[in-house]
């Protein structure tokens, strides 16, 4: 083969995997504005502001992230605390926008961001069963009509009717990620939601991702379970401090994080 059809061959074969790409980021950074001292009410903040004693520093959550993700792939992010993981996942799930670069996200988006998200304390799991699956853009007919699925999923009926400030953290989580799975999203977003609850139940979860997988879902990975990482991802990416790291076959890149952690 000469190297023109070499080169075209390589076009087509990025191509094919550009189509088939379901989100991506290219150069993404993202900025914190932190005051230097702490601002008590919005009255003091206005004042310090008139009178130009605001001090702020920067911090730099992600500095210019690029990568993409297949239909039907796992992706796992991976690296220390404060390393931009969890800001990366708001990121792509349209919470934060960049201060710098681009995400982009062809089909819809079911995020599992942090326990509790888009649920009140006040409010009972029945009716945040319904708050929540109205967030995720769902009718209240369609959440009514999964309401007995995501209960019995998230074996709950005992406390469904009870405020949720009397959860347990467990049972948040159990309800959280029931709420979010009840449909087959085309992209979910977990936030190491897995690493909560019984063993039992975070099997269960492994399992129900597992079905997604097999149906063409997409999922994006947070977590410090290794273990978990390379066995359900194909690929990862390691951030540090904010930096892409590494990124490719998830047990090439979870070794390296491992070794370096030691």
């Amino acid at each position: 083969m000469s190297r023109g059809d070499t080169l075209q061959a390589a076009a087509r074969q990025a191509g094919a995997e550009a189509a088939e790409a379901v989100l991506g980021a290219e150069g993404v950074s993202v900025r914190f504005r932190i005051p230097m001292e702490p601002i008590r009410s919005l009255k003091e903040y206005a004042i310090r502001q008139l009178q130009r004693r605001l001090a702020f520093r920067e911090v730099w959550a992600l500095r210019d992230v690029s990568f993409s993700v297949a239909r039907g792939e796992c992706f796992g992010i991976i690296g220390r605390n404060g390393s931009g993981k969890s800001t990366l996942l708001r990121v792509i799930a349209r919470v934060l926008r960049p201060t710098a670069g681009r995400i982009w996200v062809r089909g819809r988006v079911a995020p599992l961001l942090e326990l509790g998200a888009g649920f009140h304390g006040e409010l009972t799991g029945r009716e945040n069963v319904f708050l929540n699956g109205t967030l995720l853009g769902h009718p209240r007919a369609e959440v009514a009509r999964r309401l007995d699925w995501i209960v019995s999923f998230a074996e709950l009926w005992d406390f469904i009717d009870a405020p949720l400030r009397t959860y347990s953290t467990g049972m948040v989580a159990r309800l959280a990620f029931a709420t979010a799975t009840a449909w087959e999203p085309e992209i979910l977003l977990v936030d190491e939601i897995l690493a909560v609850g019984d063993e039992a139940f975070r099997r269960k979860c492994r399992e129900r991702m597992e079905g997604f997988l097999r149906g063409g879902t997409t999922i994006v990975l947070v977590s410090h379970d290794m273990q978990l990482v390379q066995e359900l991802c194909q690929r990862a990416l390691w951030l540090d401090g904010g930096r892409a790291r590494a990124l490719g076959p998830s047990a090439a890149v979870t070794a390296e994080y491992q070794g370096a952690s030691q």
